[in-house]
């Protein structure tokens, strides 16, 4: 359960925040200010979005893959806030900017019907799974306020929101995917009609809703949880795709459906 933060986590956060609005990096946060372990990165985090003035509409998990995990010397995946200011609509455009990550991520996202808060014991998978209220699809464009995201570690990179920056959320898929295996299933990136990126469910934790379980407890644990209504992403199903402005990339989800992107 979160505690109140710092009088330093709060001067982190601020840090954090005024480096993102101006689109300026850091190489890491002043050593008095840097969070110890993952509890003081979710409370920074927390301070963010309160410097940021908008709605924790979810969370994003970030390093779900090994491959993942090692590019960004972290020994396990990252729960980072989504904030309402940062959401697109299906099929939209958006600015790349000074965006230093450059890359889409397709992802599967979930949103609950009901809510998971803070609590004394893990939540089960029954439990997490009986809270969903619908499967999305996802497109998440990363960034970081740190010039070497690879180099800061884990609490650091949890206080910075774990790389958020734009997601693209799609309308509700068929209620068909309760029945589907999602660890099994493909999904693709296109460009001009090209796939360019495939992969499946399994890469982020071996199946999505494993993933989705994890975050849960995680948020239970260290911050305020899950409220009815939030969205959580969970995970990039290919490797990143790198993009530029011009691009038009769709995520192709089989028979469960697509959504675009444009960057300009």
């Amino acid at each position: 359960m979160m505690t109140n933060p710092s009088a330093q986590e709060r001067e982190a956060a601020a840090i954090l925040w005024r480096h993102w609005q101006a689109g300026a990096r850091i190489d890491a946060l002043p050593k008095g200010l840097r969070p110890i372990d993952r509890a003081a990165g979710y409370r920074i985090g927390a301070c963010v979005a309160a410097h940021a003035g908008e709605h924790v509409v979810g969370w994003k998990i970030a390093a779900t893959s090994k491959a993942g995990q090692a590019h960004i010397n972290v020994d396990g995946p990252l729960g980072g806030r989504l904030l309402s200011g940062r959401i697109l609509k299906p099929d939209s455009a958006v600015t790349l900017g000074d965006n230093i990550m450059k890359v889409a991520e397709v992802e599967f996202a979930f949103r609950f019907a009901s809510a998971l808060p803070s609590r004394g014991s893990d939540y089960s998978f029954d439990e997490v799974m009986d809270a969903v209220q619908s499967l999305h699809p996802s497109i998440e464009i990363p960034d970081s306020r740190y010039n070497d995201f690879t180099a800061v570690g884990a609490p650091s990179l949890i206080a910075d929101t774990a790389c958020a920056s734009w997601l693209m959320i799609g309308e509700a898929f068929d209620d068909s995917w309760r029945i589907l295996d999602l660890s099994e299933h493909e999904v693709h990136a296109l460009k001009a009609d090209k796939i360019i990126a495939s992969g499946a469910g399994k890469a982020v934790l071996g199946d999505p809703r494993i993933a989705l379980h994890w975050l849960v407890n995680e948020v239970a644990h260290y911050a305020e949880g899950l409220k009815a209504g939030d969205v959580i992403t969970t995970g990039t199903c290919v490797v990143p795709v790198p993009i530029a402005g011009g691009d038009h990339m769709i995520a192709d989800y089989g028979i469960l459906g697509r959504m675009g992107i444009t960057i300009v």
